[in-house]
């Protein structure tokens, strides 16, 4: 007797270890659960919040201006080198950091006073000089970067594109009041306004000798008709079709495309007569402008598609506060920098509507110049030059870009759009989330549609009607869907049921209705028929006898596709569908993503709800039946409420995969970021867009951020959901634990 009750003691120390040590492992595991969760957090926010931070700009040099007033400034690509056109006609390269900033290494006399000055795009860096008659010379100021001996040299040197000859722009005997220029590879157009009150247009087309490869250029001279109004600034745009004349309120639209027929298409009413314009400025592109007022208003205006024709359109406004002394743009974004006459200077960014950066200068700027990298900024306040580094690596990125509608530059009003590459130079992003959380949820609701229904109900049946014979095979059978490799599901339904539901369009909607109506009539049938029949099929058993009823039903309704589709819509489903009901039709569309999701879905929801069918005491059952509850009363009263919390984190599990799952939407739809609830059109959702795009994408660069912002959202989304599906469950729990 001792020796048994000390193998008794030894054997409950054993099973005492083993449940300690069990449950150390356990609570182990679920804390590396909640680290891991942790850290994917904290990394995800550490990646993203660099999007939210402003610009910032400290200055590196400083030194005194000499000489004529500063006309124009630069910078070469690698802040190192910089350059001034004077009043007098001189461009001067200098050094713009370090212990010789300031100090000057080339200097060039390019022509005598200047009496007019125009200038083109920022990344031109070219300008229009005229000293005193009717002639202009057409300047680049450009950089030669040599290497020798492992060092770079960067050097100055002032360059003539269009020939180093001065170009006549107006008649003999006047001279010049105001200038606007632009260029090309193909031509040049230069704008002169004369002392009598005229307005030439200048333009130079360029021949190419192929011999040579040497440019000649053909001029023509053409006088505008300003419709007797005086204009105060002038611009051209780089496209050469267009030029905009502003007086003190008012921008005059003139189309050159006929530079001999030249005449004005729009007047634009920039501001009132107390707040004059003060500023005009390009922003990268030239498809917008940018007018800064005597108020301390910054008006950004391009043109938008409209009836009956393209016009210019005022879009978005952005507050100075003191009156506007000068704008500057960058050379490859949509931002700008702008000076104001108290010595403020702001940086903002057009498409995100974001001001960056607010500082005050000793003096106001009078001229100012991006690096070409927008990373360095060269100021002149009429006593001092200064140069500043500029950190504002994401300006694009503001919470309006990512979740409003922008007005982008060439679309006909505000949208959410998402395109984040492009083979044009000038392209600007579009980060918009919104359609991408649109296709997400769009793409879940209707997997869970087809899933949800067929899931439960099948789930239902096999936990309380069906035989434990068939039970045995039918689940199982199920539970191993889930073992089907999702990218196998999308294969499938890209390149075989997408094609079989657009050709047999009329026959898949037949069969919504067709199946349904197969089994009620099946129903009826089955209670008409004699009892001694009924009871010779086992209980449990009744679904095989709907299978070929269904079979034979969904057959006939694919066969008489063709049929219906001559008959109802003309012989085109597609088409009667897009053209006259004006429904977009796409191949891969959101039907195709849900039968195709619904399918990888389905084995999650049934598995979790027929287990928590199944699991509903029998003395339950029990107990409804002998008190005389039916089948259906019992079921729908005792067993669905019991298993409530079960059933609804089934279906909350199910959501949670749709959500993010990947290759299926991204192989079943044509990734199409839109926002539309059409079935018959695509989406594309978070997760495969970040499949797509990560691996193209910069490290570091907004884009790669926005991604992990995107999946920082998916995160969050899967984050909510499964909190809310617990949360309901344990109020199922608690509220139906007493049956």
């Amino acid at each position: 007797m001792s020796q048994a009750h000390s193998m008794h003691l030894a054997a409950n120390r054993k099973r005492l270890i083993k449940d300690r040590l069990a449950k150390y492992g356990v609570t182990l595991g679920g804390i590396f659960v909640l680290a891991a969760l942790l850290l994917i957090f904290f990394y995800l926010l550490y990646v993203i919040l660099p999007l939210f931070k402003g610009a910032q700009m400290s200055r590196l040099a400083s030194w005194p201006l000499t000489g004529a007033k500063t006309l124009a400034l630069g910078v070469d690509e690698q802040n190192t080198l910089g350059y001034r056109l004077t009043a007098d006609g001189q461009l001067q390269y200098f050094a713009v950091k370090g212990p010789t900033a300031g100090k000057e290494t080339e200097h060039f006399a390019l022509s005598g006073p200047v009496t007019s000055f125009a200038a083109s795009l920022p990344v031109q860096q070219s300008y229009a000089l005229a000293s005193g008659g009717g002639e202009v010379w057409v300047v680049k100021a450009s950089f030669n970067v040599r290497y020798s001996d492992n060092t770079r040299t960067i050097s100055g040197q002032p360059r003539y594109p269009l020939g180093p000859a001065p170009i006549s722009v107006v008649p003999n005997g006047q001279h010049i009041t105001a200038l606007a220029f632009e260029y090309n590879n193909q031509g040049a157009v230069i704008l002169a306004s004369s002392n009598t009150g005229q307005l030439w247009l200048t333009r130079l087309d360029a021949k190419e000798n192929f011999l040579t490869g040497q440019k000649q250029w053909q001029q023509a001279r053409h006088e505008i008709n300003t419709q007797g109004k005086h204009f105060t600034m002038l611009r051209v745009n780089p496209n050469l079709r267009q030029f905009y004349a502003f007086t003190a309120h008012q921008l005059a639209v003139f189309d050159i495309g006929d530079p001999a027929h030249g005449h004005i298409t729009q007047v634009l009413q920039l501001s009132n007569a107390s707040d004059p314009v003060t500023a005009v400025s390009f922003l990268s592109g030239a498809n917008s402008i940018l007018t800064g007022t005597a108020q301390g208003k910054i008006s950004q205006w391009f043109e938008v598609v409209g009836q009956p024709k393209r016009h210019f359109a005022h879009i978005r406004d952005f507050t100075l506060g003191q009156p506007v002394a000068a704008i500057s743009s960058e050379f490859n974004r949509k931002g700008f920098v702008a000076s104001g006459s108290g010595g403020k200077l702001a940086m903002f960014y057009a498409t995100s509507d974001r001001l960056l950066l607010q500082q005050k200068l000793p003096q106001h700027a009078t001229e100012m110049a991006y690096s070409p990298r927008a990373n360095g900024l060269l100021l002149c306040d009429g006593k001092t030059l200064q140069f500043y580094k500029v950190a504002n690596a994401h300006p694009e990125v503001s919470w309006k870009a990512l979740w409003e509608k922008v007005w982008y530059e060439g679309y006909k009003a505000p949208d959410y759009v998402w395109q984040s590459s492009s083979a044009a130079d000038d392209f600007e992003s579009k980060l918009s989330l919104a359609p991408l959380a649109f296709g997400t949820l769009k793409a879940a609701f209707y997997a869970m549609l087809f899933a949800t229904p067929l899931a439960l109900a099948g789930a239902i049946y096999t936990a309380y009607f069906m035989s434990p014979g068939m039970r045995r095979f039918i689940k199982p059978t199920v539970e191993i869907m889930e073992a089907l490799p999702t990218v196998i599901l999308g294969f499938l339904a890209g390149l075989w049921l997408a094609p079989l539901i657009e050709e047999n369009l009329p026959g898949i909607v037949a069969l919504v209705l067709v199946l349904p109506l197969t089994m009620l009539a099946m129903a009826a049938l089955w209670h008409k028929l004699p009892h001694s029949v009924r009871d010779r099929v086992p209980e449990g058993w009744h679904a095989l006898i709907l299978v070929p009823p269904l079979v034979l039903m969904g057959y006939l309704a694919m066969a008489m596709s063709p049929l219906m589709e001559q008959w109802f819509f003309g012989g085109d489903t597609r088409l009667y569908v897009t053209h006259v009901l004006g429904i977009n039709f796409d191949q891969r569309n959101a039907l195709v993503v849900g039968i195709a999701m619904g399918f990888a879905v389905i084995p999650t929801i049934f598995t979790i709800a027929e287990d928590a069918v199944f699991s509903v005491p029998k003395h339950l059952t029990q107990g409804s039946l002998a008190l005389g509850a039916t089948r259906w009363q019992t079921l729908t009263r005792v067993i669905l409420l019991t298993a409530s919390p079960g059933i609804f984190s089934a279906v909350m599990m199910g959501l949670g995969r749709a959500v993010g799952e990947t290759m299926i939407v991204l192989m079943a739809t044509g990734n199409t970021p839109v926002m539309s609830w059409n079935i018959f059109e695509g989406m594309r959702t978070l997760s495969a867009n970040i499949a797509v795009e990560m691996a193209e994408s910069e490290v570091g660069s907004s884009h790669y951020r926005v991604l992990f912002l995107a999946a920082f959202v998916l995160f969050v989304f899967t984050f909510l959901f499964n909190t809310v599906a617990e949360f309901i469950r344990q109020r199922l729990r608690e509220r139906y634990r007493a049956l």
